[in-house]
């Protein structure tokens, strides 16, 4: 037996699956009942409120006592004097229809106003189309929460909508407004995620069921799978509790959930049933394949914990949540894989085969033969040019990312399958409401004082208008004032960003003020990333060092593994760059163009599929080093190692672009970039980075793959950190370096007695 904690935990809960059976039922119970309340949790601002930024819109706020605006547009109708029966604004089913909603809406508790074309003896050309051929309803909040809002502009929606039934016929009704967004906004992302789990999961049982050969086996995975996403949102509404998470935080978490269980699973279900084919007792494989594959998972879950560690870093309450996040979710797709995977197999011992004897995809360890072995005696020919050929591809993928600029989503972020987004466009387009300024200055000054400031900018090149100023308060005793400036060209572009700066360096006197818009957001939380990612890249990097190191005793292996996987990463926003920022293909992948990349995105993806890339390379590794500290050659070791793990990793990484494809396939640009993002990310490793670049350069490097400074090499043995060492069934006197160098030297029988 295998003296290993690992071994001896999966043996446990292979012996004891009713009680780990139980507890993981329970911890999914749990999980569930979470998503509601998590989801009314989910902010909309991923910036801390103390910066200047996000300050300003709560002094607007505070100041107006309002939590935004409703807004019914009823279109279709015919104009006044169109030579038809005269239905339009004047028509008095229109106005009757209205005029009935207008006490339903008052009676909503938090609405303190109503605005129609029928306030007065006749109708407002304010709040009708410039066509005639819609209205407006405008329906105003008093202060309220989230929840009390989302509660609000739902029963406000749905009178509205009630009054189709007394328009004319063909007319229609829609309704949007900020907090109608963000409603619709969240509940469609609530969707696509479902969508995304429904769709990608029993895909994946299909897939794992050709890998397996049977319907239990395959099941596996996806179960804990199932578990491990329900346990994550538990994790998720406790972290929401003190602080605040978004929409993209429980897609990524969703993601990695999905992602990495399915992954575990596959690899210790794989050895199990290897184990089972080597003969040994179903409890004992168990020991056997959790000592081996249960290790190299351990391994992985830390390296995807320490890449996501990075994110604790920064200042801001989003990405801390999620960095924290997301260490557990990591933690957990550990745990349910090495427990709830071996409680599973103990409850469904009798179903599970060993792998099938004589094929050639359940080769014996020693055998040289397989694809991938092919594959790498082709690469370890020509290493120099498959090295630098590999790297060269993967720049040139990259290549556009020396193009991309960064840029916060507004609408174009939203699909026009969200009726708040079609709102919006149609009060731009047809009711003349101009866009958001560009830049907003809140002060606490006299308004007329702050006109005067505003004024000394109108000869700026870079303003194209300023608006006039709008009191902050009761209009009796106002508290504030605040003016906007429409801006020449890009309102989130360098230029306007410059201007935020000379305004907040040359602000209204006579009191505190504030300078928002999207490009003073860009700009302080591209502030905050530039503050906090020298320590976040250093964290992370330093801690893929020695988590590697502690795995391999290596110090070169874990450097060139950071290096391949940097350049890899460079090549996955390339293609988001061309795709979302240039529309290269988007009508093939029905994705969104934007015209640039979100810099949070961008953040979340670097962290994610860094500790996925990684994620595989341990996987590699962890088979190569059996080989290796069995005594193989590096040469043969790197082989036998891609041969024998070959099948799972491509198995897996084709799993989880399943499960990352369905979430690029959603309506939601942020989801889609993300899902896209690691989708490639998964790609470029599994395979660029995996069978070429690995072992061209192990193989140029050689023995000096596992160089480390003498200190830290008795350091590692001190620490007994290397793979237990587990008997085989080679036969009496035979050891597996011993049968590999047979395998080189076929002419030669040497026989090389196994240590101890």
């Amino acid at each position: 037996m295998p003296r290993s904690v690992i071994g001896r935990i999966g043996r446990w809960c292979f012996r004891h699956w009713a009680w780990v059976l139980v507890a993981w039922a329970i911890a999914v119970i749990a999980g569930v009942l979470a998503v509601g309340p998590l989801f009314g949790r989910l902010a909309d601002s991923r910036l801390p409120r103390q910066v200047e930024s996000v300050a300003a819109g709560d002094v607007i706020a505070q100041g107006n006592e309002t939590a935004g605006t409703v807004v019914g547009v009823v279109d279709g109708i015919e104009p006044a004097g169109s030579g038809g029966r005269g239905s339009g604004p004047t028509d008095d089913r229109v106005r009757a229809a209205i005029l009935a909603a207008v006490p339903r809406l008052m009676a909503i508790p938090g609405v303190s106003a109503v605005e129609h074309p029928y306030a007065g003896s006749s109708p407002s050309m304010r709040m009708i189309s410039s066509d005639g051929h819609a209205v407006v309803v405008s329906v105003t909040l008093t202060a309220l929460d989230q929840a009390d809002r989302d509660a609000a502009a739902t029963r406000i929606a749905d009178v509205l909508h009630a009054m189709r039934d007394d328009l004319p016929p063909g007319a229609s009704v829609e309704v949007g407004g900020s907090p109608v967004l963000s409603l619709q906004t969240r509940s469609a992302v609530r969707e696509d995620l479902a969508r995304a789990e429904y769709v990608s999961l029993p895909i994946t049982l299909l897939v794992l069921i050709m890998i397996f050969g049977g319907l239990v086996a395959a099941g596996l995975p996806v179960l804990t799978a199932a578990v491990s996403v329900a346990a994550a949102m538990g994790v998720l509404l406790g972290f929401s509790t003190f602080t605040s998470v978004d929409q993209d935080g429980v897609t990524v978490v969703t993601l990695l959930g999905l992602g990495l269980s399915v992954d575990y699973g596959l690899l210790l279900v794989a050895r199990y049933r290897e184990e089972l084919r080597g003969g040994w007792a179903p409890d004992v494989a168990m020991a056997r394949a959790w000592a081996t594959a249960g290790r190299t998972i351990a391994f992985s879950a830390l390296t995807v914990a320490a890449a996501l560690s990075g994110l604790l870093l920064f200042q801001m309450p989003a990405l801390t949540a999620l960095g924290a996040a997301g260490v557990s979710i990591a933690a957990v797709a550990m745990l349910a894989s090495l427990t709830f995977t071996a409680g599973l197999i103990g409850l469904l011992r009798r179903w599970i085969r060993p792998t099938r004897r004589g094929s050639a995809r359940s080769a014996a360890p020693t055998e040289e033969r397989g694809v991938f072995v092919r594959l790498s005696r082709l690469v370890q020919r020509r290493p120099v040019v498959v090295a630098v050929g590999t790297a060269v591809v993967l720049l040139a993928a990259g290549s556009p990312l020396a193009g991309t600029s960064m840029r916060l989503p507004g609408l174009e972020g939203v699909p026009r399958s969200i009726e708040a987004a079609r709102v919006a466009d149609t009060l731009a387009d047809r009711f003349g409401l101009p866009p958001a300024p560009a830049i907003t200055v809140v002060a606490r000054v006299d308004p007329q004082a702050l006109q005067a400031w505003a004024q000394r900018w109108a000869s700026n090149p870079e303003v194209a208008r300023v608006r006039p100023v709008q009191a902050i308060g009761p209009t009796n005793a106002p508290t504030g004032a605040s003016v906007g400036f429409d801006v020449v060209g890009d309102p989130q572009g360098t230029d306007v960003r410059r201007l935020v700066a000379a305004m907040r360096s040359d602000r209204p006197t006579g009191g505190q003020s504030w300078v928002t818009g999207d490009a003073a957001m860009l700009g302080d939380l591209m502030s905050l990333i530039g503050d906090g990612l020298p320590w976040a890249l250093g964290v992370t990097l330093l801690a893929m060092v020695v988590l590697l190191f502690l795995m391999t005793g290596s110090l070169v292996v874990p450097v060139k593994a950071v290096l391949a996987n940097v350049v890899s990463l460079g090549a996955t926003f390339g293609v988001l760059t061309a795709v979302f920022g240039k529309g290269f293909a988007s009508d093939l992948l029905d994705t969104l163009t934007v015209g640039a990349l979100n810099p949070f995105v961008v953040v979340l993806v670097f962290a994610f599929a860094f500790g996925l890339a990684m994620d595989y390379e341990v996987f590699l590794l962890g088979r190569i080093k059996e080989y290796v500290d069995a005594g193989v050659d590096t040469d043969s070791a790197v082989r036998q190692g891609l041969q024998r793990t070959g099948r799972v990793i491509t198995s897996a990484a084709a799993l989880m672009v399943i499960v990352f494809a369905c979430f690029a396939a959603a309506r939601i640009g942020n989801i889609e970039e993300i899902g896209l993002g690691l989708t490639v990310a998964v790609l470029i490793d599994a395979t660029a980075v995996r069978c070429l670049l690995v072992p061209a350069t192990m193989t140029l490097l050689g023995r000096w793959n596992w160089w480390a400074p003498r200190w830290l090499s008795r350091l590692h043995a001190r620490a007994r950190l290397r793979e237990h060492s587990l008997p085989d069934r080679l036969g009496p006197g035979l050891g597996l370096a011993a049968e590999m160098r047979k395998q080189d030297r076929p002419d030669e029988v040497t026989v090389i007695a196994r240590d101890g």
